[in-house]
């Protein structure tokens, strides 16, 4: 039967070609398998995935947290420059008015002068005493307090000491020259007499 017909051999060759199954590797394994065997590469990748995203999200926490170290500080230097312009404005300011308290004790020396005289220059004075007087205050300068007041070495200026018992200790009897601040600053010290009670 297999001479009968020869072509019968060559078609029982040609349908074992045409349906022969791949030759293994030797290991009895099909190629299913040998993916499942990939498995352990693709978990080393996945593991190493985990790590760069681990190391990433590290690093964006340094940088935010950077960001905001670096915001703060600017936010500070903001602040600190700011105080030192408004504080250049103070002292410069306070320089100016320290050139004008001069012309002042000379207007107040004038109208204690002159307070027997009346008349209409006596009234042009006061007026621009008081105009002086009104432009400084606006400014925030302010006289210290002196006559009748107790001695303050932060703000008065002891000329001289007065036995008395008029008065209580240390309270002073008489301003020589009136003293001013600005804002909360010290621009000049009132030069005063101060009282001293014997014994």
């Amino acid at each position: 039967m297999a001479k009968a017909n020869g072509k019968s051999e060559v078609k029982s060759a040609e349908l074992d070609l045409e349906h022969e199954l791949p030759a293994g590797d030797g290991d009895n394994t099909s190629s299913g398998v040998t993916a499942d065997r990939g498995n352990p590469s693709a978990a080393g990748q996945a593991s190493g995935l985990e790590g760069e995203l681990q190391r990433v999200k590290a690093e964006r926490d340094s940088l935010v947290d950077r960001l905001a170290r670096a915001q703060a500080e600017f936010e500070n230097a903001r602040r600190r420059a700011s105080k030192e312009q408004q504080d250049f404005r103070d002292y410069a300011t306070a320089d100016a008015i320290k050139t004008l308290l001069p012309a002042l004790d000379s207007f107040e020396r004038a109208l204690e002068s002159g307070r027997s005289e009346g008349g209409d220059f006596r009234s042009g004075v006061e007026l621009i005493y008081k105009q002086l007087q009104d432009g400084l205050a606006k400014l925030g300068v302010r006289p210290i307090p002196a006559k009748g007041e107790p001695f303050d070495p932060h703000y008065h200026e002891a000329i001289e000491l007065v036995e008395t018992t008029d008065v209580p200790d240390h309270e002073i009897l008489e301003e020589l020259q009136r003293g001013y601040k600005f804002k909360d600053r010290l621009l000049r010290p009132a030069m005063v007499k101060v009282a001293k009670n014997p014994g």
